[in-house]
């Protein structure tokens, strides 16, 4: 098989926090990792409109660690990080257009879990998810001709949204979709 075809490299992998706060000082002050992105999101989710804050910690090759936290007790109780398994620990691998054509056509040809297999258009990027064997969901990313610029944008405003989200303002800033 083709490298090409092949995923590029870690996008990012995501984990439930029961703190952003007390998540962002450990990973950018003890760790040294900066916060480039804070996403406040408004979903249909799993059956349910999922209000959450979604915070990144990039690594110098571009991916990064992503973490979830909910504004709802019973959402957070639901997808609690002592839970196993939960959609919102899972693991994302950046792909060209091309690479992830393929991954979905093996996928499909294999009928690997069709029942768990599904696209998400995030709007700053396209996101194909499977599970493997162990039930641990992945997600193959693609991002937008211009990611650099959302992703400056949300590096420019990300403690802020931080801040914003934390003190209770869950408006979605995805302009994206």
């Amino acid at each position: 098989m083709s490298e090409a075809l092949a995923p590029q490299r870690l996008h990012h992998t995501a984990y439930v926090t029961k703190d952003q706060a007390a998540t962002r000082a450990f990973y950018e002050d003890l760790i040294g990792l900066p916060l480039v992105a804070t996403w406040s999101e408004q979903d249909e989710l799993f059956g349910a409109l999922r209000v959450y804050c979604h915070t990144f910690f990039g690594l110098p090759d571009g991916s990064a660690l992503a973490f979830f936290q909910f504004a709802d007790a019973e959402d957070q109780a639901l997808f609690d990080p002592d839970l196993t398994p939960s959609p919102f620990r899972h693991i994302a691998l950046k792909v060209d257009d091309e690479s992830q054509r393929a991954i979905e056509k093996r996928l499909n040809e294999a009928d690997w879990k069709p029942e768990g297999t599904y696209v998400l258009e995030h709007g700053y990027c396209r996101s194909l998810y499977t599970e493997d064997p162990n039930g641990m969901l992945l997600e193959f990313t693609t991002d937008r001709a211009d990611a650099n610029d959302i992703s400056a944008e949300r590096r420019a405003d990300a403690h802020a949204t931080l801040e914003r989200w934390l003190a209770g303002d869950h408006t979605s800033n995805n302009v994206y979709r």
